[in-house]
């Protein structure tokens, strides 16, 4: 099944400057990026896309690290995407993500492990709709 997701590189690969070959990675897994931009959150942006973290221990670092330099957001379709992308981020957790992964080639630890993505179509929604409410997506439909 088509579906869509939202894919963020982090600070960390912006500044280390592998953002391309992430999405040629995407490209190759045959996920296709259908819209994309670079912005540097806000303290306050990071703040309301992770809230869901509000009441974890690191999320003041978390909102950190997010707002401390740019970061390419990207929604991403393709077949099964959610499940596509996060098989190929590999684990949140950089230092456990097997080579070949994003996480394990790019990342460093548990905070700066690259790229972010959905968990679920219900939080792709959620997520496309917070970088992206104001663009026409291609081909977008209700529930995206």
């Amino acid at each position: 099944m088509k579906e869509r997701t939202l894919c963020i590189v982090k600070p960390d690969a912006m500044r280390k400057r592998v953002a391309g070959r992430i999405l040629a990675m995407i490209e190759e897994r045959g996920l296709v990026p259908v819209v994309a931009r670079i912005l540097t959150l806000a303290p306050g942006d990071a703040e309301r896309f992770y809230a869901v973290h509000r009441e974890r221990k690191f999320f003041p670092d978390l909102v950190r690290f997010m707002s401390s330099g740019p970061v390419l957001v990207a929604v991403l379709e393709g077949d099964e995407a959610i499940a596509r992308w996060r098989d190929l981020m590999g684990p949140t957790d950089a230092t456990k993500a097997p080579k070949g992964t994003i996480r394990g080639e790019f990342g460093t630890d548990v905070e700066k492990n690259a790229v972010h993505g959905s968990d679920a179509p219900e939080t792709a929604r959620a997520e496309i709709g917070f970088f992206f409410a104001s663009l026409e997506l291609p081909g977008a439909t209700a529930g995206v």
